[in-house]
């Protein structure tokens, strides 16, 4: 396990130690799961944000946010992102 130093402002250590107290956690322990969630959320954010774009499909995407196509798919839902582009909708209902 490789080992993470760094310097934090006085707020961020207090609410750091509120956070301790209230979990009743080591700082190690504590951090390391703040870590964790942080990283999680970024990566579910960023594969929303790539799905959106058109970088991903929907299953790459869902691998990305290292989550089921169905939770990803919720998240998409819960952020009103289209599934599909305008463009592609309309080529679709022409050919009906």
């Amino acid at each position: 396990m490789g080992t993470i130093s760094t310097r934090v402002p006085e707020d961020l250590e207090a609410e750091l130690e509120a956070y301790l107290d209230e979990e009743r956690l080591d700082r190690s322990t504590a951090v390391r799961k703040l870590l964790a969630e942080g990283l999680e959320a970024w990566r579910r954010e960023r594969a929303l944000d790539r799905f959106v774009d058109g970088d991903l499909s929907l299953s790459a995407a869902a691998e990305f946010a290292d989550c089921s196509v169905w939770e990803f798919a919720d998240l998409v839902e819960d952020t009103d992102a289209a599934w599909v582009a305008a463009d592609h909708l309309e080529a679709d209902l022409d050919e009906l």
